[in-house]
């Protein structure tokens, strides 16, 4: 059934009240349930589980991937069944659409743990309590909610702006619910066989596991002369270098540099090939470009010219030149010109985010003396005017508090914070993309020139544009699909917030399972959050800003200084570029600077991803056939299991390492 929308002239000449009347009599359920206790408790759980896969994959590779699609196809799925075997009644499409927006809120709240609580902790060298990241993210993420409501009638009702992300969701669930249900259970079988496949490889190749089954289950230490438990290795290439070492075969290596130092691996890495499948092949190969450039060209060169070199830890040890030390002394740098400039050109490249702020605030006089006709089921925006001060005042507090940084810049940042959210919010109505890398840049910058002497000054507020602006920008994003199909503007807005404590209770532990292990002596430390298996780009990005803030420019070597020019220009002529050529420049100046600070290996698991995908679609671009329905159709799914099977796996890998 296709869903009734305003037509462009509609949009053009109706006033929002017109607007309001008609959806009200046309498109609104009011009598169909929606945040029901099966919807709350689905949508709670379900968001948990993929809030963790979102932590892990975004603490491999930096970015957070929405769980909104994934979630409305298990949920479907699961009631499918349950209603099929008698033991439960059909989700109604406005139950699957509140458990879809309270778990997308839940996968959202990983970004302050992948950016900048970790990057805090990296340059402070202390531990946050957890519960102090609780009630901090929790509050910034309430406040991007009462921000979001006033801007939802101007954004949703009044301009009915795309909303893209948010529009497909609404386009799925339709699909699903009064067109082909046929075509949502293959999607979901699709995504679960992924997923047990993906499971079993996984486990394969972690030796936590293997040690469970072969020793734990199978006592094979008993019965056989097995000291180690076997593994399949992740990394393909150490077979070759098992072979070279025995048989005195060549050794990778450029300009004198091993492959290994250099971090050039070969890892077939289930979740990143789904990541890529995800990113499409323009993005993952921009992203390989950027690793290319630095791994294989930049740094065997500043290796041998000396700006890369083996340091003294402060206890003393030697620290070999690695991946993460080629990041951290050098290539790190030139990595955030490049983004960061990309990211500020492509956001002034579009005015029309900066022009909407304006429109957004003007008055219509003649509506304000109409009557409200969606006044009973709208977010009451006396809440909004209400709870915007008070959770104004507890995130100053809480950030003051906990994090050190002077009352006076904590107030001095929330107006900064509120018109960048605006223009996050604005950009996420137009085109999905929230720009919260980008403008957190701006925070942090403002509040580094006037406190540059404490690297909190600067990050956290920064950290609080980025927690605002996202929850607002993507409740925004939730409510969009639910102005589609008929919902309940108010029972989402708490759904919302139920998912915001679903993501912070399930990810904040495992966060500290996962990258604040304790020692022997039960202490965490900070030097764990960074490995070779989770580089954590996003926070690295953001403790490089921190540090180029704190040290100045003149601190870097010349080289690296001369990389960061270079990158600025480059980074102005890509995006430039994709200006003029509308969009179709294959390159992306953030993907590239994405690729430096990833390891290696994942950038060309991705790249693998995405050229598998982007070559089977090629192949099967006809609708109905079997191959489209799988690669095109089921490349979404398909993308969902690699990565769910992989990081649910990889989850469990940890803690048995840790627990036993």
């Amino acid at each position: 059934m296709a869903l009734q929308q305003l037509t462009d002239e509609q949009i053009r000449t109706w006033t929002r009240s017109q607007k309001d009347e008609w959806w009200f009599k046309n498109i609104y359920r009011g009598d169909m349930a929606q945040l029901t206790l099966r919807s709350a408790i689905t949508g709670f759980f379900l968001g948990g589980i993929l809030a963790a896969t979102a932590l892990y994959i975004g603490a491999k590779t930096g970015i957070s991937i929405g769980v909104g699609l994934t979630s409305v196809i298990l949920a479907f799925a699961l009631f499918k069944i349950l209603d099929n075997a008698g033991v439960a009644k059909d989700f109604t499409i406005l139950e699957n659409n509140c458990a879809q927006s309270i778990a997308t809120a839940a996968g959202y709240m990983i970004v302050p743990l992948i950016t900048v609580l970790s990057a805090y902790m990296m340059i402070t060298e202390k531990v946050i309590p957890w519960w102090h990241m609780m009630i901090w993210m929790s509050v910034c993420s309430i406040l991007g909610v009462l921000v979001a409501f006033p801007l939802k009638r101007r954004f949703i009702n009044e301009d009915q702006l795309p909303f893209p992300e948010g529009r497909a969701s609404g386009v799925v669930l339709d699909a699903l619910y009064n067109g082909n249900a046929a075509s949502g259970m293959f999607k979901a079988r699709l995504l679960a066989l992924t997923a047990l496949w993906t499971a079993i490889y996984q486990m394969l190749i972690s030796d936590g596991w293997m040690r469970l089954v072969q020793f734990k289950l199978l006592q094979m230490d008993k019965w056989t002369s097995m000291q180690e438990a076997w593994n399949l290795h992740e990394r393909w290439d150490e077979y070759y270098y098992a072979l070279a070492a025995r048989y005195d075969l060549w050794m990778p290596n450029i300009m004198g540099v091993s492959f290994r130092t250099l971090g050039l691996r070969f890892t077939v890495d289930a979740a990143m090939l789904g990541v890529g499948g995800l990113m499409g092949i323009r993005v993952a190969s921009s992203v390989l470009l950027g690793s290319i450039i630095n791994f294989v060209f930049l740094a065997p060169w500043m290796i041998n010219k000396g700006d890369i070199i083996q340091r003294i830890a402060p206890n003393g040890k030697i620290v070999p030149i690695s991946r993460i030390e080629i990041v951290n002394q050098w290539g790190l740098w030139w990595a955030v010109s490049i983004m960061v400039v990309g990211s500020i050109v492509s956001l002034a490249a579009k005015p029309e985010l900066f022009i909407n702020i304006f429109k957004s605030f003007k008055k219509n006089k003649e509506q304000a003396q109409q009557v409200d006709i969606l006044a009973h089921i709208e977010f009451p925006t006396r809440i909004s005017y209400i709870g915007i001060p008070i959770f104004s005042i507890l995130s100053a507090w809480t950030t003051h508090a906990f994090f050190g940084v002077p009352w006076f810049l904590s107030f001095v940042s929330m107006p900064l914070i509120f018109v960048l959210t605006v223009i996050c919010a604005n950009a996420m109505a137009l085109t999905s993309w929230t720009p919260t890398g980008a403008l957190s840049k701006i925070t942090q910058f403002s509040m580094g020139a006037i406190d540059s002497s404490n690297p909190a000054s600067n990050l956290i507020p920064a950290g609080m544009t980025a927690e605002v602006a996202s929850n607002a920008s993507n409740l925004l994003s939730d409510i969009k699909p639910g102005y589609m199909l008929g919902a309940k503007p108010r029972q989402q807005a708490i759904g919302h917030v139920i998912g915001i404590f679903s993501g912070a209770i399930a990810c904040i532990p495992l966060y500290y399972l996962l990258f604040l292990r304790p020692d022997a002596n039960g202490i965490r430390h900070t030097a764990n959050i960074v490995s070779d298996q989770f580089s954590f780009p996003g926070a690295m990005q953001w403790k490089g800003v921190a540090e180029l803030i704190a040290k100045g420019v003149s601190s870097l070597p010349a080289s690296a200084i001369t990389a960061m020019i270079i990158a600025a220009i480059a980074a102005v002529i890509i995006e430039l570029a994709r200006l003029l050529t509308k969009g179709k420049f294959p390159l992306s100046a953030v993907s590239i600077g994405l690729g430096v600070v990833l390891p290696a290996e994942a950038c060309l698991a991705m790249w693998l991803g995405a050229a598998a995908f982007w070559w089977m679609g090629r192949r099967h671009k006809e609708a109905g056939t079997p191959g489209h329905d799988f690669w095109v159709e089921g490349c979404e799914p398909i993308c969902a299991g690699l990565i769910s099977g992989a990081a649910l796996i990889g989850i469990g890998n940890a803690l048995i390492n840790v627990l036993i």
